[in-house]
Formats: C-alpha cells, structure tokens, sequence
C-alpha cells in the first residue's frame, strides 16, 4: 500500500499543536484518503463520520445516531451544535474530529458549517480538538468552499490536497518493475494511490492492462467513464469530446468540427472537465518565438482517462468480443511506445526537479516547462531567475537519440528565441555514436540513460 508520508507527517505536526485546529483534507476520487485518514487516526481519541447523499434531516438523523452509538447517550435535539457540544475525548488528549465526504452535508445545510466554526473557537466542546473535513471533491473545495465559509476561512489552519503521486513513488511502489516498466505504469495509472495499490508489479504490463483494465470483472475496466460521472452530468456529451481530444483534436476549433456541438457548448464543458482536472490546456513556456508556438492547444491530464480514451473507447465493441489478450495484441502493444512520450518527458522533468533540489544541477531553476511549435516542439525549458535556460530533449520511442535529433532541437530552438549552454539529453533505450562523441567533446552535453534515472 502506498502511505503518504510527506502528508501524514504535517497531519501529525498539526495534531500536536496547542489548541484546536481546523483543516481541510481533500483529493480526487481515488486518493486514498480514507487510509490516510486511518494511519493518522492510530493511537488517537477520534470519532468519524462518513457523510451521505441524503437530505438534510435524514444527515442529521444518521449523524445523531452515531454520536449516540459512540458516546452512549440519548440527544433530545438533532442539531450539528449539539452533536458537537455532546462530543468527550476521555482523557486529556486532543480529539481528533473527521467528518468525510463533509460537502454532502455542507451543500445542503448552512447550518452545518456555523457549528463546525463553532466547535473550532471553543464555544460548543472546550477541546482540544482537531477538526478534518475531508472531501473527493475537488472543484467544489478549491471553487465553492470558500464562498461559503465567507468570513469564517480565516479559522481554517491548514489546506491539505491529496495531489496525484510522482512518478518516484512509482519506482518505490513497484520493485520488482525496471525504470522501463515504471514509466509504463506511471503512464497508464498516473498517480492514482487505488489503481496503484491494484497493480502487481510481480507480473508484466501487458498482464496487468489484461486483468485489471480489459477484463469486465477488472477493477479499472468502467473505471474512466464511472469517475468522470461522478460529478458531471450528460456524461454523452463529455465522452464526445474526450474522444475527439484523444484521436488528436486539440484545438476548439477542431472539437466544433469534428462534435459538431457549438463553440458555446464546447467551451462550457470543457471549463467543467478543467476544473475536474480531467483536462488541461497546454500553455507554452513563455518565449521570444511566441509568432511560431501553438496556442489554444488542449489535452487530456488524468493518465487513465487518456489511456481508455486513447485505446479502448474507438474500440468498445472488441472489447466485449475479443479475449484480453487478443484486444491488447491488436490495439494497445503497437501503439503503447509513442503513447508513452508525453509521459517520458514527466518523467525526466521529475528527475531534472530532484536534482534541482539537492543543488546537482548548472542553474537553480525558477520554473519550468515546455513550448508547444508550429513546427516542433521543445520538452523542456527549465530557467533560473536570471533567465539562463536549461534544455531537456527526451527519447521514448526511438532506438535511439541522435545527434540528428539534437539539431532539430536546436533549429526549433531558433524559432522559440532560446539560447542555453546547458542540454540534457534523456534517451530510454540508447545513443547514436555521433552524439557520444559529440558529448565528449562538448561538456553542454549531458547523456541520461535509463539507468541514471
């Protein structure tokens, strides 16, 4: 299981606090807040609630009831600032308060959320008291939350998100796995703490895509379309246009054509699948060749939904015709390699990113990312605050990097307006002989294999 230590340890720096603490919990579907919340919970006096999709009387009826069970008393109002006021640790240790999937009640009852405030500034239980309120939904927290606290955001202490795991948590998940077979994963899982906990790494991809993904008993096999439902609605409109932006229609323009849904339309739904983070506009690192970058460019973020999208969704009825294996023989083993470039470039970012933070590197870098050409495209841009530049070229699919490879960076380079003494060259398999030499020979030069990463 992968624990979330980076988290837990500021958790458990919170809890240890003086006084009371409110703090929100929050990560998409699949974060695994639930076993973090189960680690920190350890050793601790807590009482825990799991909120419902219900309204607003039958909520407070359950929550009632548990406080109840808990503490072994008999309430006379059901009102959250009772349950609240009724709450005992038992001890002189602070009680940890978690309320999970909290928007369910927050949504729907104001009342709610005046209680938890109050219970923060020691007006109902004295404490002290650690109050969570975790939630899966992330666009509501980052975009609706607040509005509804108002003046209260002030006492929340502390915003932690559940962000999708780094590639390194990978390599440290799946030992038995070489860095090759990482990438993969990481490609196709992205950083989704559930689906990673589901895949053996003690067998190869192609078993693991058979068992977990194209199997109708697979844990993942409606997974892509259950997740992006469970918040948006009209999910036939949201799957059109996923499945245009995976068959390489990026640009709105291209989406109105090939959907046929307005440019209004589009621009509204794509808004709701942004701020569900299932998509992401691809914004160019900031350049003098602004004239020769693409804008407007769009793509698919969450790795699985790209990866359904990109292999199983054009091919649905095989999928229930064909074995497994058969499917993933003809339409995912082909294509797997080019597919895997974008996620090769996260990769060697991640690891230009460490070394930056052990200072390993020529330049402190400022910020980072890439430019999207009209003409060819640059991995990576990485600058420090003075704007010296570092460049990063990187190399899935072909046997190997050249040094041909290399002057179309630099030619691409031109266009963008860059200048750097500093490239690092990432290739998954091997370099031609002409680029060893020339990186002998030029110490701008530096060759990374998969062995280094």
């Amino acid at each position: 299981m992968v624990i979330r230590h980076t988290e837990l340890k500021k958790m458990e720096q919170l809890y240890e606090k003086n006084g009371n603490q409110l703090v929100l919990l929050y990560g998409r579907e699949g974060c695994d807040k639930e076993a973090l919340i189960r680690i920190f919970c350890k050793g601790k006096k807590f009482f825990y609630y799991r909120a419902r999709k219900a309204s607003v009387q039958e909520q407070c009826m359950q929550f009632g009831r548990e406080i109840e069970k808990q503490y072994g008393l008999s309430l006379t109002k059901y009102t959250y600032a009772e349950f609240f006021n009724r709450i005992r640790s038992g001890s002189a240790s602070k009680l940890v308060v978690i309320i999970d999937e909290f928007q369910y009640i927050a949504k729907r009852d104001e009342e709610f959320l005046k209680a938890v405030i109050k219970l923060r500034t020691k007006k109902l239980y004295p404490g002290p008291v650690m109050i969570l309120l975790a939630s899966s939904s992330v666009a509501w927290m980052e975009q609706e939350l607040d509005e509804q606290l108002s003046d209260s955001v002030k006492r929340v202490d502390e915003r932690i998100k559940l962000d999708d795991l780094k590639f390194l948590d990978v390599v440290r998940s799946y030992p038995e796995y070489s860095v090759s077979d990482c990438v993969k994963a990481y490609g196709i899982l992205g950083g989704v703490s559930s689906y990673m906990n589901r895949w053996n790494s003690k067998k190869d991809i192609r078993s693991n895509v058979c068992k977990n993904i194209l199997s109708p008993n697979g844990y993942l096999f409606a997974e892509a379309e259950r997740f992006i439902g469970s918040e948006l609605r009209e999910l036939a409109i949201y799957d059109t246009i996923l499945a245009a932006i995976a068959a390489g229609h990026r640009k709105l323009n291209d989406l109105f054509n090939q959907t046929g849904f307005s440019r209004a339309k589009i621009s509204v739904y794509m808004k709701n699948l942004a701020a569900f983070e299932v998509i992401e506009k691809v914004n160019s690192f900031e350049t003098g060749g602004w004239e020769n970058a693409q804008k407007g460019i769009y793509q698919i973020r969450s790795n699985y939904v790209n990866f359904w999208f990109r292999f199983i969704y054009p091919h649905l009825s095989d999928l229930y015709m064909m074995t497994p294996e058969a499917f993933y023989d003809t339409y995912i083993e082909s294509g797997l390699d080019d597919y895997m470039n974008r996620y090769f470039v996260q990769v060697c970012m991640e690891y230009l990113e460490l070394l930056n933070l052990v200072e390993k590197l020529p330049i402190r870098i400022h910020k980072a990312g890439t430019w999207v050409g009209k003409t060819g495209n640059i991995d990576i841009i990485a600058q420090d605050s003075a704007r010296n530049n570092l460049i990063g070229l990187c190399n899935w699919s072909e046997p190997q990097l050249t040094y041909q490879m290399c002057e179309k960076l630099f030619d691409t380079m031109k266009k963008a307006k860059l200048k750097s003494d500093h490239y690092y060259l990432f290739s998954a398999k091997s370099f031609d002989e002409e680029l060893l030499e020339k990186a002998k020979e030029d110490q701008r030069l530096v060759l990374v294999d998969m062995t280094q990463l």
